[in-house]
């Protein structure tokens, strides 16, 4: 395919949150964009999107945002989160933070207010989407799609594709039928269900609103996020078999208000509507996709969870997708064709995606078996003290994924030292009063030096052009 001008045509399937993001994106650059959706308009019918799992909105998110001019409207419909709010099975639960003070938060929002918002401010910038519209067939030689949905049936020609249509992407199918995109998904053995807590009394928050909260059971666990609505999303995790409490051994709401009364007693009177809930809602799946290859020369390529979904435990497949958006529109500003651009992004993109998929499947680990745990407590200590004393040196892991915009891949290697410092320095304690200060202290000199350097090095590189 010829070298393809700037700033002329692009064709994005899907008008999900990645695909709405980018075609705002991309027309406030200047370029011709068209979204095909094969969902029909959500302002018009409901909307139908998949999974409802509440969003936690974080830096890397929030800045794609404010590059769309889109913040305002979105954070209208959020909820502060300052911290993990802990409930043991003993009782008396426990506000964990996730940074110093309430400039380091994250956002609860829901996935549908997030995606009127954000399709509202693509037609806003001029870009053209078309609902219930699927992708069915594509001609890369030729430059062609076939499009089908209410009553069409029909090829269009288009100067290049992106693909923003989820994980189960149609796109990402067509490409692997013409090339080897080592296409791999590594299901979770875990499922999730999802219920409710209604407003309380006058339409109040039944509990503390401003936290995300946590009933961490070891090989299990619930969470609860909240809504703009006084409601908070709760998703039960199980395991899919096995004998502790697992769908196989919990299979239908009557079992599941019976588990409640063991194992969340808590939670129970706050969901009226267990029962029902669990029968009526299906059981999610959980699972890792990786591909070895991201796009088709010039003529296609994929972002998001087309191109690497992942699980939802660190709260940033969002916010990867929006942050993959950001990085796409500014190589495309940067390189003189759509095949530079699209192997500039994915040499930028797949390692840190990799990243923080790695990191998600290990904060499940921590989620349900470790916050409320001694020897965690005491690290997530000494951890803010070493940020004290280190500032811009020792940067606490979850500070480096939700607060920062430092690449996924260089947090991931910072935090594997980092823990290793923590770990070192805690063993065989209780309290921070027997850290050896001065060995920690060096430690932390000796090995994050280097790492903090090369961190900006890596930062700074990455600086694309901001939209004109």
């Amino acid at each position: 395919m010829p070298d393809s001008p700037r700033r002329g045509s692009i064709t994005i399937i899907g008008a999900g949150l990645a695909g709405a993001l980018l075609a705002t994106l991309l027309s406030r650059r200047g370029w011709r964009v068209e979204v095909f959706e094969r969902r029909g308009d959500p302002r018009l019918s409901g909307y139908a999107g998949g999974r409802s799992i509440n969003l936690a909105l974080a830096e890397r998110g929030l800045h794609a945002l404010q590059q769309a001019a889109a913040d305002e409207a979105v954070m209208r419909h959020a909820v502060m989160m300052r911290g993990r709010m802990v409930h043991p099975l003993a009782g008396g639960a426990e506000l964990q933070r996730y940074g110093r003070d309430d400039s380091e938060v994250i956002w609860s929002i829901s996935r549908a207010d997030l995606n009127l918002e954000l399709i509202d401010a693509a037609e806003a910038e001029g870009a053209v989407l078309h609902f219930d519209r699927r992708l069915e067939e594509v001609d890369f030689d030729a430059c062609t799609m076939r499009i089908v949905g209410d009553g069409h049936d029909e090829w269009r020609p288009f100067t290049t594709l992106i693909g923003a249509d989820g994980a189960g992407s149609a796109l990402r199918a067509q490409m692997a039928r013409v090339v080897d995109i080592g296409e791999r998904t590594d299901w979770l053995d875990h499922g999730y269900k999802e219920l409710e807590i209604p407003p309380g009394p006058h339409g109040s928050f039944r509990i503390e609103p401003n936290a995300l909260h946590i009933w961490p059971r070891d090989h299990y666990m619930c969470i609860a996020l909240p809504n703009e609505e006084r409601t908070f999303t709760v998703t039960l995790f199980l395991p899919h078999e096995g004998p502790w409490p697992s769908f196989a051994t919990v299979p239908d709401g009557a079992a599941a208000v019976g588990l409640f009364e063991r194992r969340f007693p808590d939670a129970l009177p706050l969901i009226p509507m267990l029962e029902d809930d669990f029968d009526r809602n299906p059981t999610g799946m959980l699972g890792t996709l990786t591909l070895r290859r991201w796009h088709l020369d010039g003529r296609a390529v994929l972002l998001g969870d087309a191109a690497h979904a992942m699980v939802p435990f660190h709260g940033q497949g969002m916010n990867c997708a929006f942050e993959d958006c950001v990085a796409l529109a500014s190589h495309l500003d940067a390189a003189p064709d759509f095949a530079t651009a699209y192997a500039a992004f994915a040499a930028q993109r797949m390692p840190d995606a990799a990243a923080i998929q790695h990191m998600a499947l290990e904060n499940y680990i921590e989620m349900r078996d470790r916050v409320d745990d001694a020897d965690y407590r005491l690290q997530r200590a000494l951890e803010l003290r070493l940020q004290e004393r280190h500032p811009g040196r020792f940067i606490p892991h979850y500070t480096m994924v939700s607060f920062t915009r430092i690449p996924y891949s260089v947090a991931l290697t910072r935090s594997q030292v980092q823990r290793g410092i923590l770990q070192r320095a805690t063993a065989g304690l209780d309290r921070l009063d027997g850290v050896d200060w001065a060995a920690v202290d060096a430690e932390v000199l000796r090995l994050l030096e280097p790492l903090a350097a090369a961190s900006t090095a890596r930062t700074t590189s990455l600086a694309l052009p901001e939209p004109l």
